[in-house]
C-alpha cells in the first residue's frame, strides 16, 4: 500500500509543473504589457500570442498528466512516476524556449513532454487495471 511518505516525490513534482505553469502565466503578463495587447484581446503582438500559446498548451497538458502522475505514483512506483513527471517538466521548458524563439523550434520540448505524459498516462492506466483484476 502506497502512504504519503512514499507519494511525497509525487507531490514535489506537481508543484514544480504548477509553478512552472505560473511562470508562464507572468511570461504572459509581461508579454501583454511590452505588446500593448489589452484585454480581452488575445491577439495583435506576435510575441504575446508565442507567449499566450505556451500558456494554454501547458494547462491543456497538465489536465492529462497531473492526474496520470499520480495514479503511476499510486498503482506503480512514486519515485518512477516522479521522475517521468520531471521529464514533462523539462520537456514543457525546452517547449516555451523554443516557441518563444521561434515557433518552429518546439517540436523537442513537446515530443519529451508529450512521452512522458503518456509513459505516465498508459503506465496508470496498466497498474490500477492490473490491481483491479488482482
Amino acid at each position: 500500500m502506497t502512504d504519503s511518505k512514499q507519494m511525497a516525490p509525487v507531490a514535489v513534482v506537481t508543484a514544480l509543473m504548477l509553478i512552472e505553469y505560473f511562470a508562464f502565466t507572468l511570461m504572459v503578463a509581461r508579454a501583454r504589457v511590452r505588446g500593448n495587447v489589452m484585454a480581452p484581446a488575445v491577439s495583435g503582438d506576435p510575441m504575446f500570442e508565442r507567449c499566450f500559446r505556451v500558456q494554454q498548451n501547458t494547462i491543456e497538458r497538465l489536465i492529462v498528466v497531473v492526474p496520470a502522475m499520480w495514479m503511476f505514483g499510486w498503482y506503480i512506483d512514486a519515485p518512477i512516476g516522479a521522475g517521468i513527471g520531471l521529464v514533462f517538466v523539462i520537456g514543457r521548458y525546452a517547449y516555451q524556449r523554443g516557441y518563444v524563439t521561434d515557433p518552429s523550434q518546439r517540436g523537442m520540448g513537446f515530443g519529451i513532454g508529450m512521452l512522458a505524459e503518456v509513459t505516465l498516462l498508459l503506465g496508470a492506466l496498466g497498474g490500477a487495471t492490473l490491481t483491479w483484476f488482482r
